[in-house]
């Protein structure tokens, strides 16, 4: 998702949360799921600071000048990657 469809996103996210604003119970309901969004989030294993994202990176660019990666070759698709490199599908 791009700056802009984030910004347009976010603005139509407190455009509704004022919207609800003076409705108590519907305020409540809210309050309740943004905690369990919260908490989702933050047991997503996947998620990582953008310091660890470009560490990553570098480690993968490492690797790669030592020739330890796979290419695609051009015009390859997934599927005869994956057998080329000893994958069964």
């Amino acid at each position: 998702m791009n700056a802009v469809q984030m910004n347009a996103m976010n603005a139509e996210v407190w455009r509704n949360i004022g919207a609800i604003a003076d409705n108590e119970p519907l305020m409540r309901r809210l309050a309740h799921y943004t905690r369990r969004l919260v908490k989702e989030q933050e047991n997503d294993p996947t998620l990582m600071s953008k310091e660890e994202y470009f560490a990553k990176l570098e480690r993968a660019e490492r690797q790669a000048d030592r020739g330890e990666g796979m290419l695609m070759l051009p015009g390859e698709d997934l599927s005869h990657f994956l057998i080329r490199n000893g994958y069964e599908i």
